[in-house]
């Protein structure tokens, strides 16, 4: 057992990265959820040497580093014994912020689900409401932003119980109802269900751990692949003990990638709590019939009732409720403030393509649609606007009626305000309307789910405010160090430029990591299992939607619950697996050295190894 010892926060410095050319490989061979591949990967000519093997807290922080700103669906793996698909499991997105576990549960359950304590609840099950703002989709003629809704959803809160030491996951409720599946309408709507049908094994109550000598003969083999490069550094833990039953490199700082966003996920749940909404404000300006929209940095805001994302706040709202606020006074000029967010917009770390790729766009304070010029474009590699602040404040403009031609600006909001007279106009500063963000929970389950690097860098930007920080990448960097130090967490290996996983200046240790998951998933934080709601499910959903299909990785399928980072020639994925006589594991698997032009042998040697763990007792 390895005996975590108490770290310090580490001194902080920034590894500033100069941009260079790269090139866009196939599509087959593109990191969808970071960026993308460049052919000769890190080590192309002109890029400088990453460092090797023990990162010693290097921080990547330090005084903001200042950037030019630039001008189908897939089958699915069979439920054991069914020979059917396995059903998605459905958890409204909306938890309050005082969520409890059950008594015994590693996991916390929202309120109204059934208990499971190793076997399925007895009586028809009910169907939960579907979340507001996230309605069913149809079931046919699907366009790719509702085949993205619907993987959200398969990805949606898997009702994870821990009975005794293991994980049960459960299904409530007549799931192809919810999904807009043909279905007759039966004659009595409260008719019982057949039992809900588990997802994943029932584990034993007195689940075996596995040994440490057990887990060497099982993995031993599989991490040396050549596939994997010449680093593969590893950590796999007990959630229930903490016990580490194998490393590789466990407390080495290696190149996360997107496996990032657990630590954004986790640092802004414990910073802000789940229930935490972002809101979008318009206060009177100095002028009568002046409005400034002041951005709070919700990247999910949408223009009107068609945005990219599900339930997000609407700018038509405010600007009805701006209107009424105006009385008889006609909005005369749009002013945005978006300086809530000091620049750089773009990390310097970043690949030089990232800004204009798709995969990442310039951050500010107001968005709309994650800075997506078409809210139907897809989930990663969408054009997305060099300006996002202005681009939205000239939407907002228009709603308002502002006259065309008016130039919209950057500017201040006035501080100050007041009630104004029934007959007068509001005084400079009076607030005039407000809307507010999905709560923080189904924004984590986004970035998570999705990998969504633009969600991911606003959500940073929210643990940076919580803790009185600039709210910039160095600021968000800061603030996340802090956070995980609070959670007990060994920040000392923890070195982030940035909160999406798209800069190559990151170093996160593998053992932090499944310290990390282990520390959500224990049930001492519950607020921290939010986590696992969007947390992809392999052969099934998000980023693992196509992976564990081969006869060699087809155990972990619906069994692996794990995020994926992808950059050219780094490869990672962290997150929870049940072992084949019902212990929970959590696992990490970084590498930062893999053959530039292999990625699907890459991520197939890292799915041997999910496979492996899953298959096994270990012992």
């Amino acid at each position: 057992m390895r005996t975590r010892r108490r770290r310090t926060p580490h001194s902080l410095r920034t590894e500033v990265v100069s941009p260079k050319p790269i090139f866009v490989g196939e599509e087959g061979a593109v990191g969808r959820e970071d960026s993308h591949y460049r052919v000769g990967g890190d080590h192309a000519p002109g890029r400088p040497e990453r460092a090797t093997g023990r990162v010693a807290v290097p921080g990547a922080h330090g005084p903001a580093q200042v950037s030019p700103a630039p001008t189908g669906t897939h089958p699915r793996p069979e439920a054991p014994g069914t020979g059917q698909p396995p059903p998605p499991v459905y958890r409204p997105p909306a938890r309050p912020a005082d969520t409890t576990p059950n008594p015994g549960s590693a996991f916390p359950v929202s309120p109204g689900a059934p208990a499971v304590t190793g076997a399925a609840p007895p009586g028809p099950p009910v169907p939960p409401p579907v979340a507001e703002g996230n309605p069913p989709p149809d079931g046919g003629g699907t366009t790719p932003r509702r085949r993205r809704t619907l993987v959200s959803v398969l990805a949606t809160v898997l009702l994870l119980v821990v009975a005794g030491v293991g994980l049960v996951v459960v299904r409530p409720g007549p799931v192809a109802g919810w999904l807009g599946d043909d279905a007759e309408p039966t004659v009595d709507a409260r008719a019982p269900e057949a039992a809900p049908v588990p997802v994943l094994a029932l584990p034993a109550g007195t689940a075996p751990v596995p040994t440490m000598e057990g887990m060497r003969a099982v993995l031993e083999p599989l991490v040396g692949a050549p596939a994997l490069g010449s680093r593969v550094n590893v950590s796999v833990t007990d959630v229930v003990t903490g016990q580490e039953l194998y490393g590789r490199g466990p407390d080495d700082g290696t190149v996360p990638a997107s496996v990032t966003k657990l630590v954004t996920g986790v640092t802004v749940l414990a910073a802000r709590g789940p229930a935490y909404r972002i809101g979008t404000r318009a206060v009177a300006g100095a002028a009568p019939g002046e409005v400034v929209i002041v951005g709070g940095g919700d990247p999910t805001l949408a223009i009107d009732a068609n945005g990219f994302y599900p339930g997000a706040a609407r700018l038509d709202l405010l600007a009805e409720q701006v209107k009424q606020a105006l009385g008889g006074t006609p909005p005369s000029k749009v002013t945005v403030d978006s300086t809530l967010f000091p620049g750089p917009v773009h990390e310097p770390g970043w690949d030089s393509d990232i800004p204009t790729g798709g995969y990442g766009s310039a951050i500010t304070a107001l968005m709309t649609d994650g800075a997506r010029r078409d809210p139907d474009a897809g989930p990663k590699g969408a054009e997305r606007y060099r300006d996002p602040d202005l681009a939205a404040a000239r939407a907002f403009a228009k709603l308002l009626g502002v006259p065309a031609g008016t130039e919209v600006e950057r500017g201040k909001a006035p501080t100050g305000g007041g009630e104004a007279a029934p007959a007068g106009t509001p005084a400079p500063g009076t607030e005039l309307g407000k809307v507010e963000s999905p709560p923080m929970i189904r924004l984590v389950d986004i970035m998570i789910t999705d990998s969504d690097n633009v969600v991911a860098e606003a959500l940073a930007r929210q643990v940076a405010l919580a803790r009185d920080q600039p709210a910039s990448f160095v600021g968000a960097a800061t603030a996340m160090d802090q956070v995980a130090t609070e959670l007990g967490l060994p920040a000392d290996e923890l070195a982030l430029a940035d909160g999406s996983g798209l800069s190559r200046t990151n170093r996160i240790s593998p053992s932090l990591l499944t310290d990390l998951i282990a520390l959500a998933g224990n049930g001492t934080r519950p607020e921290l299992a939010g986590i696992f709601g969007g947390l992809p499910v392999g052969g099934w959903s998000g980023t693992l939607d196509d992976r564990f299909g081969t006869e060699a990785t087809r155990a972990g399928a619906g069994v692996v619950r794990a995020k994926t980072g992808t950059l050219t020639g780094v490869h990672a994925i962290a997150g929870l697996v049940t072992t084949a006589e019902g212990r929970l594991l959590s696992f990490a698997i970084l590498t930062d050295r893999t053959p530039p032009n292999a990625p699907d042998a890459t991520r197939l040697a890292l799915d041997r190894i999910g496979a492996a763990l899953a298959g096994c007792g270990c012992r």
